[in-house]
């Protein structure tokens, strides 16, 4: 659990650093909009890093990687909506479901002859 609000924590960070200029940063200059973005990511790396660390073991490093990927998508639904006043169209719940799809894939089956950190027999 503890990774999982680790990587939640991590994401909204990341978004507003890669999407957060959309709204209001139109008028900045790019270096600008750069640096600023660098200073929000170096907080998202200060969560993502042990994030990784603590779940690894616990989770592999393809799991790990999943359960980045449904975060992200569902921290971005909701800061689309919210923030950037973006609507939901159907296409976006299909694509969103089908990366639900593959997520349940990636824990409900155990792989066979695999070890924990996805190398070979």
């Amino acid at each position: 659990m503890r990774t999982v609000i680790l990587l939640c924590c991590s994401n909204v960070f990341m978004t507003f650093a890669w999407y957060g200029h959309l709204k209001y940063g139109h008028a900045w200059p790019m270096w600008k909009a750069i640096v600023i973005s660098w200073l929000i990511a170096f907080i998202e790396y200060c969560f993502a890093v042990p994030a990784n660390c603590f779940g690894f073991g616990e989770f592999s490093g393809f799991q790990l990687k999943t359960i980045q990927e449904a975060v992200t998508l569902i921290v971005f639904l909701v800061f689309a909506t919210t923030y950037l006043k973006e609507k939901v169209t159907w296409n976006y719940l299909v694509a969103f479901g089908l990366i639900a799809l593959a997520a349940f894939f990636a824990f409900a089956i155990k792989p066979v002859g695999i070890n924990a950190q996805g190398g070979g027999m």
